[in-house]
């Protein structure tokens, strides 16, 4: 799924599929350890203060891809979205209410068409999978209007078959970007000044930020209190630029596609951990 747009491939060697190896054989030998110290984290978490919203930037798709010997297009992105699964599962254990995931940026868009198009069948098929679930509520932001026809009318179908679910609620930005949500919250918000009548040299003093985030593609919804991004980058890349003026940041290197249980308990511990100031 995401990942940097212009982000140069690691190119793979034979010593790194020797490596992978020795890697998996570890964390093969390891499992019964990584499996009690998993349970242990996970009941101290649960008796701490959780946050009620998650938002994970799924980077590094194509960066493990390389590094494991994957080379058909797509690989990275389809073990991403299985991976998805396992997300959901753990928010819904802990009783995590709202999850926001990034899953295609406005950049991504641009990718050459043998990608673009097994990414677009991927997240496709995802969406039409996750839609089967009943206690999950889907709703999908980004500008929808630039995403391929295929992939559009299954966001259409998803978010109608999923408004009355109850339980997790999943959000998926498609065709995101921060500074597009900005631009286009600008002109919707001009948009209902002129419809409402009123003159322009009025207009100004009816903007504030209340006004300002009733525009947002997140309108209705919580700003996330945990932001987590995966592969080792961090920066935010336009993610959430408004609603993330009082979150709390994680930022792990392990790529998407290998992010265990263990690696989001650490990010729920180390955000139980600090104490929110809210800007005060």
């Amino acid at each position: 799924m995401l990942e940097e747009a212009g982000g140069a491939r690691v190119k793979p060697v034979a010593p790194a599929r020797t490596s992978v190896r020795w890697r998996t054989r570890r964390l093969s030998l390891l499992a019964p350890l990584y499996a009690v110290y998993t349970r242990r984290l996970r009941a101290q978490v649960r008796a701490a203060l959780l946050p009620h919203h998650v938002a994970v930037i799924l980077d590094g798709n194509r960066r493990w891809a390389s590094l494991v010997g994957l080379h058909e297009p797509g690989a990275g992105h389809r073990h991403g979205a299985e991976k998805l699964d396992e997300l959901l599962h753990w928010c819904s254990e802990l009783g995590i209410g709202e999850l926001t995931v990034w899953a295609l940026s406005g950049e991504n868009l641009g990718r050459g068409s043998g990608e673009l198009a097994a990414l677009v069948g991927i997240l496709t098929d995802k969406l039409s999978a996750l839609s089967q679930r009943e206690r999950v509520r889907i709703r999908v932001f980004g500008r929808l209007e630039a995403l391929p026809k295929e992939l559009a009318e299954t966001v259409h179908r998803v978010e109608a078959d999923t408004e009355a679910n109850e339980g997790l609620s999943l959000n998926v930005a498609l065709g995101y970007s921060g500074r597009d949500e900005l631009v286009d919250a600008t002109r919707a918000l001009i948009r209902s000044l002129v419809a409402a009548n009123v003159p322009a040299g009025e207009m100004a003093d009816r903007v504030d930020a209340n006004v300002i985030e009733r525009h947002l593609y997140t309108a209705d919804h919580s700003d996330p209190d945990l932001i987590i991004r995966t592969s080792g980058e961090m920066r935010l890349s336009g993610f959430l630029p408004w609603q993330s003026s009082h979150s709390e940041f994680y930022f792990t290197d392990v790529y998407w596609p290998a992010f265990r249980e263990l690696d989001f308990l650490r990010a729920i511990r180390t955000f139980q951990q600090r104490e929110r100031r809210f800007g005060l």
